[in-house]
């Protein structure tokens, strides 16, 4: 059977995302199923439950990214999780070509740009899809749909890691035997470049260097928490840029 909007369901952390909420909301058909786990101590919150009445339900938790996927999809009462990020916004057409993808299990698509790094995005989706084609699901938390089942039978993501997780999660997926697709038709754009803004080599090998020693599982455990820099100095270019 075809995916529907219906049968999914939208899992989005967020840590005070004010600037790109309202966009992000926009984005989205009236009937999709929307839980937002917002850790922040801004107006996002707020926002959402009056922008978005229905469908939708907020929860607050100061924890982790990894951890508010986690409690969004414990939440989720739909056979499919569409697992994502604020800081986005979806295709006109996104949840109209869902339904060409109802016989696999893990379905991503690539991150662009309608204004920023338009080259790095557009080069950063053909790597995703080299490595895909050589059978490792390089799955991005900002675009990302899995069925249930398979989300449930994989054990979800690592709750020890604070970035990555997301393509450690797709790895055991498709591990676990679930039938994963790159999907060029399922775009998102970006809407907040900040990590780029930091240098977009560094982003790129911290990226590639991480996720391969986790395919590999080389990372000792108690080292599987600590990010590498991938938190730090977050915010100081992009408030430069922005004149804040």
């Amino acid at each position: 059977m075809a995916i529907n909007p219906e049968e999914v369901t939208i899992i989005v952390p967020t840590r005070n995302e004010e600037r790109n909420i309202r966009k992000f909301l926009d984005s989205l058909p009236e009937s999709v199923n929307l839980i937002v786990v917002d850790a922040g101590d801004d107006g996002t919150a707020d926002i959402v439950s009056s922008a978005r009445p229905h469908y939708t339900k907020v929860i607050r938790d100061p924890g982790t990214v990894t951890e508010a996927r986690k409690i969004g999809a414990d939440n989720a009462a739909t056979p499919w999780l569409l697992f994502t990020d604020a800081d986005v916004v979806f295709h006109d057409d996104y949840f109209i070509n869902l339904a060409r993808f109802e016989q696999y299990d893990l379905i991503y698509g690539p991150k662009l740009s309608l204004d920023f790094y338009k080259t790095y995005y557009k080069w950063f989706a053909y790597g995703q899809y080299l490595i895909h084609l050589l059978g490792v699901p390089a799955a991005s938390g900002s675009n990302c749909l899995v069925r249930k089942k398979a989300y449930l039978e994989s054990g979800g993501f690592d709750l020890r890691l604070t970035c990555n997780e997301d393509s450690e999660f797709a790895w055991r997926v498709k591990q676990t035997g679930y039938k994963a697709a790159y999907a060029f038709d399922l775009v998102v754009y970006a809407g907040d470049h900040r990590r780029l803004d930091r240098g977009m080599i560094k982003k790129t090998l911290h990226s590639i260097t991480r996720c391969m020693a986790l395919y590999l599982d080389i990372i000792p455990d108690k080292w599987r928490s600590y990010d590498w820099g991938y938190w730090s100095g977050y915010n100081t270019n992009r408030e430069l840029r922005d004149g804040n």
